[in-house]
């Protein structure tokens, strides 16, 4: 148990300083600049979240979907509501002991998917360690289910 607890917290501390490394002037990017921008670490993982917002004429959405991938900074997913760059929205799920968390957002890429859906990409604005314990929180919880079958 003890081991599993050690390992948390030092994935925590490593996905912190990654997540960070842009602020600190550091590179994690080892690939060319003009093919990838991202640097924070991905997993795939469908996770059931809420996303909300408002349309154009005000009035306010909300919509349950599921993660193609997260990342300690963001996520990306499919919606059947029109979003536009740089809008801002709320993401709503639980970590795997239950918490729930939410987040505020804002959209960064946004392309057509399949029956009228968007692919897309969000960056979480506040609070960022909210969205950061709960990577760590699937991730250690994936970790936990492959050494459980072993």
């Amino acid at each position: 148990m003890y081991f599993y607890a050690a390992f948390r917290v030092k994935l925590y501390f490593v996905l912190l300083i990654l997540s960070n490394a842009a602020e600190f002037g550091m590179s994690t990017n080892m690939q060319p600049q003009f093919e990838e921008k991202r640097f924070a670490l991905r997993m795939s993982l469908h996770l059931p979240i809420v996303v909300s917002g408002r349309a154009d004429n005000g009035a306010a959405w909300s919509e349950p979907t599921e993660t193609d991938d997260i990342s300690t900074t963001g996520a990306f997913f499919h919606l059947n509501q029109k979003v536009a760059d740089g809008e801002n929205l709320y993401l709503r799920s639980h970590r795997p002991d239950g918490v729930p968390v939410e987040v505020k957002a804002q959209v960064v890429r946004t392309t057509p998917a399949a029956h009228g859906t968007i692919r897309v990409g969000v960056t979480i604005i506040e609070p960022k360690d909210n969205w950061l314990r709960l990577f760590v929180a699937w991730v250690a919880d994936d970790q936990d289910t492959d050494e459980d079958k072993e």
